[in-house]
């Protein structure tokens, strides 16, 4: 039994004085003469080499065992990385190519075409100039961060925050298209908050952003904050067709998108705004609302003070 444990934790050279050991141990007490080395009779000494070899028989094949299961780990893992290296290359050839195709096709034709066009046509091809910008920016700063958080290379940069005026910031800076709605349930009575800004607006920004892409039109996303104690909490919902139960518990993987969604986006989003969320000591939970839709809620404890007592201080 040492020898097989020994093997399962172990190199096989401490495995092999392990098994030398429990044979010179075995014969030292139990072969006669007892409390010495010496072996009187052929039998017990045919008996202890047969212990020894079958000891260290055990040993290799356990040792054996251990390497091919750790092998195995490695192939399995190696696929995985495999597989998610060609999922995001997939997502980069179109999630990047798209925009980037927009931009020079736009570029192209105003250049070309500039004194043919007229001013609302110029103003259009403008116009999707910086939206496929705004996605081109969106796309590379999500691979930045998840490549910053897998590294540890991401950590929050803590100061007084108005979330209130944080709320406010990120939906004036969202493109909202005219077939959805955004409002906010106001709180008055919030107070300060020690937060990290920047990771805040990116986890309002994608939450935002994922809700107005993956709901039908004429859907009313909610943005509520509060506060119990010292956690900040925001609940970001809305009232589109909501997901599956079955895809509840992979919607924060990356790379993980919902089958039969409309084309779009890389997968990076929530797990990016889960990453910030736990930078912060925080949680994330995502669930159907009973009445249509889904209920995001942040939690994220942080210091809190009242505007009145900052002055003080």
């Amino acid at each position: 039994m040492t020898v097989s444990v020994s093997a399962m934790l172990f190199d096989i050279l401490p495995v092999l004085l392990a098994c030398t050991l429990s044979a010179v141990i075995w014969n030292f007490f139990f072969i006669p003469p007892t409390f010495t080395f010496h072996i009187d009779n052929t039998e017990d000494l045919l008996m202890f080499l047969l212990y020894f070899v079958i000891a260290s028989v055990n040993a290799a094949l356990t040792f054996k065992i251990r390497q091919e299961e750790k092998k195995s780990r490695e192939k399995e893992e190696k696929e995985k990385s495999i597989a998610l290296y060609n999922t995001l290359l997939n997502s980069l050839s179109h999630e990047l190519r798209t925009p980037l195709s927009t931009i020079l096709g736009s570029v192209d034709t105003l250049q070309e075409n500039k004194d043919k066009l007229s001013d609302k046509n110029q103003k259009e091809l403008l116009n999707q100039i910086e939206t496929a910008s705004l996605r081109l920016n969106r796309q590379v700063e999500n691979l930045l961060n998840m490549s910053r958080l897998q590294t540890g290379m991401l950590k929050p940069s803590i100061d007084w925050c108005d979330i209130n005026e944080l709320i406010y910031d990120v939906i004036q800076k969202t493109e909202t298209p005219a077939t959805h709605k955004i409002t906010v349930a106001a709180n008055d009575h919030l107070p300060l908050f020690k937060l990290d800004r920047g990771f805040m607006e990116q986890i309002l920004q994608n939450l935002i952003h994922n809700a107005i892409h993956y709901t039908p039109e004429h859907t009313t996303i909610t943005i509520a904050s509060e506060h119990q104690g010292n956690v900040c909490i925001l609940t970001i919902s809305d009232t589109g067709n909501g997901i599956s139960e079955t895809a509840l518990p992979f919607i924060f993987d990356k790379f993980y998108r919902l089958p039969n969604t409309k084309t779009g986006g890389s997968g990076l989003g929530l797990s990016i705004v889960k990453g910030f969320v736990e930078a912060h000591d925080g949680t994330i939970v995502l669930k159907n609302n009973p009445s249509g839709g889904l209920i995001c809620t942040v939690s994220i404890p942080a210091e809190t003070s009242f505007v009145n007592n900052l002055k003080n201080e």
